[in-house]
């Protein structure tokens, strides 16, 4: 089984790159087309979202969607990744 993956890390990396921006909930959500509750939700893990959600992040925070995602695997090692 892999590994569960982290939600926690998912959600603190939305956070920082929302505000390494100086963004609002309403500015991402102008440049995401997301709405503002959708945000908040992720952020505040009441969600987890769905791909499309996180590719309109993606675009809207100007960062591949592997940077955004990759925090996923903040706890364990990703796949492809050589064991040691």
């Amino acid at each position: 089984m892999p590994p569960d993956p982290d939600l926690a890390a998912l959600r603190v990396t939305l956070a920082r790159l929302r505000v390494e921006r100086n963004w609002t909930f309403d500015e991402l959500a102008r440049r995401s087309g997301l709405a503002r509750r959708t945000l908040i939700d992720l952020e505040h893990g009441r969600t987890i979202g769905s791909v499309t959600t996180w590719h309109a992040l993606a675009h809207a925070l100007g960062v591949p969607i592997d940077e955004l995602l990759g925090s996923l695997c903040a706890d364990h090692a990703p796949p492809g990744t050589p064991q040691l």
